[in-house]
């Protein structure tokens, strides 16, 4: 039996916490949770470069975590530029560990998907970015 179609995406500094929709929120919250289904992710090429990665929900095919006012929320694709620079991301090493990945937002590059308050957004982030700054934008893609 091979790896399932989708992925679980753990937080480098709650590493019991995965990344998961709730009411179109996106957040981290210990596992486990219900639905379940909430924190699978299909890492499909990135909308706007395939370069980079969009996570796409598994229980609301459509619809993919996007940036909006640097608050990251779950919507479902409008088939817009916007929208596909909103939900594109590229991966990389991981700012607090080089073993875990981070992920640049497409848009605004200097701007690392993170959570603050266990809620997802995108901020400047950087080598010289605090140490728990760095770990809240580093996580584990998984099973």
């Amino acid at each position: 039996m091979g790896a399932p179609a989708w992925n679980r995406i753990k937080s480098y500094n709650f590493p019991d916490h995965l990344i998961r929709h709730a009411d179109n929120a996106a957040r981290i919250d210990p596992y486990p949770f219900d639905p379940y289904a909430d924190a699978q992710w299909r890492l499909r090429p990135g909308l706007a470069s395939s370069s980079g990665v969009s996570f796409e929900s598994v229980n609301y095919p459509g619809h993919y975590l996007r940036h909006s006012n640097y608050v990251v929320g779950l919507a479902a694709n409008d088939g817009s530029s916007g929208f596909a620079a909103d939900a594109t991301f590229h991966r990389t090493a991981g700012l607090a560990d080089g073993g875990w990945t981070s992920f640049r937002s497409h848009n605004f590059p200097d701007h690392y998907l993170r959570h603050a308050n266990y809620v997802l957004r995108i901020d400047p982030l950087s080598a010289s970015s605090s140490a728990v700054d760095r770990a809240d934008a580093t996580f584990h893609i998984g099973y």
